[in-house]
């Protein structure tokens, strides 16, 4: 599987952070990778349980969820 395909997961109500670095070895959440970078995480918060899909692409405009942009990455 391609890693700029969305991560289709089923979201428990909580806290989540999501990687816009790319380097995240536990992608699409962020592991602390991006230290020393410019990058940071992404915060967002699941009130109910819900599947979605998360980016994997990083160039989402409305991270951390999938908007269809990976379909123009190489």
């Amino acid at each position: 599987m391609s890693k700029n395909l969305p991560l289709m997961v089923e979201l428990e109500p909580g806290t989540y952070y999501w990687c816009s670095c790319g380097m995240s070895k536990t992608g699409p959440f962020c592991d602390g990778t991006h230290k020393g970078t410019n990058f940071g995480p992404v915060e967002f918060l699941v009130t109910a349980k819900k599947k979605a899909g998360l980016c994997r692409c990083q160039r989402s405009k409305s991270p951390p969820f999938c908007d269809g942009t990976h379909a123009g990455v190489d």
